[in-house]
C-alpha cells in the first residue's frame, strides 16, 4: 500500500529524485511489513484434528458407564470413562482411540 502511494507521490507531487526516494521507501516498507506478517503467522503451529481435545475440558451429555457422549466445544462425542460418571459431570479429555474419547472426570 505504501508503494503504491510512494508511485503517486512520485508522479504527481514530488520532485524528480525525492519521487525516486518515495518509491523505494514505500517498497521497502511494504517488503519489511510483509516479512513481519509472515513472521507473525507462523510463529505458532495450528492444532487441528481430534488430537487438539486432549486435556480439553466438556461435560458428559449422557451416563459414562463406561460410554456415552460428552459435549466438548459445542460438539457431542463419543466417549468411554472407566471410572464412570452422571451427566453433568465436567470431564477431561485423557487420550483417543479412533473416534472414541478416553475421559476422566475433572
Amino acid at each position: 500500500m505504501l508503494f503504491l502511494l510512494g508511485v503517486v507521490l512520485a508522479i504527481f507531487v514530488l520532485p524528480s529524485p525525492w519521487g525516486l526516494v518515495a518509491i523505494v521507501v514505500g517498497g521497502m516498507i511494504d517488503i519489511a511489513e510483509t516479512g513481519v506478517f509472515l513472521w507473525w503467522s507462523r510463529r505458532r503451529r495450528a492444532t487441528v484434528g481430534v488430537d487438539s481435545l486432549v486435556g480439553k475440558t466438556g461435560v458428559a451429555s449422557t451416563a459414562l458407564w463406561p460410554e456415552g457422549q460428552v459435549r466438548i466445544r459445542g460438539e457431542l462425542w463419543r466417549a468411554r470413562c472407566e471410572d464412570g460418571c452422571d451427566p453433568g459431570t465436567s470431564v477431561v479429555v485423557r487420550e483417543i482411540e479412533g473416534l472414541t474419547l478416553v475421559v476422566e472426570a475433572a
